[in-house]
């Protein structure tokens, strides 16, 4: 039975750590994290082979007291929907009545973002106490297996304030890959796999195939792994990677009966709903809370390993299910963050995910004119995004985030884009600069769109709630 008063108290003998040397407030902490390795601001080609490897966070969480033994877990990997699926999930345990851990990436606003307990980012007083312990940990296997990583030491703490909170499941999302990835030192009750595209080439592998096989990697002997619908060499590869491992795999709209329609309603709009049928469970016509048809499978496969829990022995009801489903929120995922002038971002940040989006906006979202703020990293596919983004956007700023290194030179952007479209576009040297530009630009019953990364996203966001705050 879900226990969710649970949360909060700690019985496996996790504690805090008093050592000398412990943050006394949250910035000395964030400011150390800061100063760790991280993979994320590098450019892929810069990243040695060597830092992707688990015997150093193994070695870290052995002289934590190994916290995530006794928590169980749920373990997402895949290139596109990752998030979505996991806020899906959250949102309908959660509504089930547990207590839910959840460790995603990126984050928009805050890293605490990153560490959760059901919607409430970690507090800064519990970042601070679990970074102490994990810095005590790593500065002592350091001599041995080197410095930790800015994702190691963020995944190490996740599994210290879980193991205090009791909380109920855990829910972890990849940062890159699978097999290496270093969230992947779990036993979960349940692997879930979203769908697989060409990514991070110079690390994954240059095929779908390799890609496939490094994601499949967080297969486990004797666990179900469930995957949305995928291209035949992909489920080809996951087949092998099942009869290697001793894992079980279950493919959504195979082994998982599922069906979408599209529809439009009075209250919702245009939206989708989907079916999902086990012999445990009967997920009928269940409103997709998320934007787009894309997010269809990623529902179902969210149902589906919610059936899997439950024969795993959590309650999830069907009603509870869709109540919680219903309350997901967007999250950098079509979310409006201003009405006036009316602000979207996204985080879509490779062309798949871009066409997605600008077809999810056209059938869904109501505009007379959209202005498109985009900046994207220069490792990503970037002719492939604009040429994507040149379907739907009536003018076009380019600009850059703050916050990453890799971001692309908005003046190239431009240029690339005229080149391939023969439209006329702006630059932006910040996006402040790009925001005031294209609000100045706008009616209305017009629609500002920003996206092209997630930092991008987040840096909006961040921008436009120090506006209110100030105006409030």
């Amino acid at each position: 039975m879900p226990n969710p008063t649970r949360a909060g108290v700690r019985s496996s003998g996790v504690t805090r750590s008093k050592k000398a040397g412990s943050f006394t407030t949250y910035q000395a902490a964030l400011k150390y994290l800061d100063e760790r390795p991280n993979i994320e601001r590098q450019r892929p080609d810069r990243v040695s082979a060597d830092t992707f490897k688990l015997d150093r966070l193994r070695a870290i969480l052995d002289k934590l007291d190994s916290p995530q033994r006794d928590l169980k877990f749920v373990h997402i990997a895949g290139s596109k929907g990752k998030g979505s699926t996991v806020e899906m999930l959250t949102s309908s345990l959660e509504a089930c009545g547990y207590a839910v851990g959840v460790f995603t990436s990126p984050h928009l606003v805050c890293v605490r973002e990153r560490i959760r307990l059901g919607r409430k980012p970690i507090p800064e007083n519990a970042f601070s106490a679990s970074m102490s312990r994990v810095r005590h940990a790593t500065e002592t296997v350091a001599r041995k297996h080197g410095d930790a990583t800015f994702f190691e030491m963020l995944t190490a703490a996740a599994f210290i304030f879980f193991a205090e909170q009791a909380v109920d499941l855990a829910i972890l999302e990849t940062g890159l890959g699978g097999r290496l990835d270093c969230t992947n030192v779990v036993m979960p009750e349940v692997c879930g796999l979203t769908e697989i595209q060409l990514e991070h080439t110079s690390l994954l592998g240059d095929t779908i195939e390799q890609i496939a096989r490094e994601k499949a990697g967080i297969m486990k002997p004797g666990v179900t792994a469930i995957t949305a619908p995928q291209r035949p060499e992909v489920i080809t590869v996951f087949r092998q990677v099942v009869e290697e491992t001793g894992a079980t795999l279950a493919v959504l709209g195979e082994d998982v009966e599922y069906s979408c329609r599209f529809e439009s309603s009075h209250d919702r709009g245009p939206h989708a709903r989907i079916c999902v049928s086990t012999e445990r469970s009967e997920f009928e016509h269940i409103s997709v809370p998320l934007g787009g048809e894309h997010q269809a499978p990623n529902c179902g496969l969210a149902l589906a390993i919610l059936d899997k829990l439950r024969e795993r022995g959590f309650e999830t009801p069907e009603r509870d299910v869709a109540a919680g489903l219903a309350k997901t929120p967007a999250n950098g995922r079509m979310e409006i963050v201003h009405t006036q002038p009316r602000v979207m971002i996204d985080g879509a940040h490779n062309p798949e995910s871009v066409e997605a989006l600008v077809k999810a906006i056209g059938a869904q979202v109501k505009y007379d004119s959209m202005v498109v703020i985009f900046g994207c990293a220069s490792d990503k596919d970037v002719d492939g995004m604009l040429e994507q983004i040149g379907r739907g956007a009536d003018k076009i700023i380019f600009t850059k985030s703050e916050s990453n290194p890799r971001a692309s030179d908005p003046t190239e952007l431009r240029t690339l884009y005229e080149e391939q479209t023969s439209k006329m576009a702006q630059t932006a040297e910040s996006l402040k600069e790009a925001i005031n530009l294209a609000a100045r630009a706008v009616g209305r019953d017009d629609l500002i769109l920003v996206t092209g990364s997630f930092y991008l996203a987040g840096e909006a966001k961040r921008l436009l709630e120090e506006k209110k705050r100030q105006a409030g």
